[in-house]
């Protein structure tokens, strides 16, 4: 497993991307897993939409739009969870539809 593919190298991986996407200095470092992205006003609406963007195309899953909400994407730590459960999810659909 690749450090991008285990959770914590998901994790990572969506830290550094905020950082450069949505911060105005390198603030990776100060940047923590449990700060609230859009209460803090680090991302915003439009951000949002980055966001899911890049999630998709990196970790090649589908967001809907029932999935944003603030359970899913208020920080990084949950980001990280639920792109997790979704690589899981996918992985999961791909096997079962294999064994058939």
């Amino acid at each position: 497993m690749s450090k991008i593919e285990s959770s914590n190298g998901i994790v990572e991986e969506i830290r550094r991307f905020i950082a450069a996407e949505f911060l105005l200095d390198d603030h990776t470092n100060g940047l923590k897993d449990t700060d609230l992205l859009f209460e803090g006003g680090i991302i915003d609406s439009a951000g949002a939409i980055t966001l899911v963007l890049h999630l998709e195309t990196c970790y090649g899953i589908r967001i809907t739009d029932d999935e944003l909400f603030p359970e899913n994407f208020a920080t990084i730590e949950l980001i990280g969870r639920f792109v997790e459960q979704k690589r899981q999810l996918a992985n999961s659909s791909v096997t079962r539809s294999n064994d058939t």
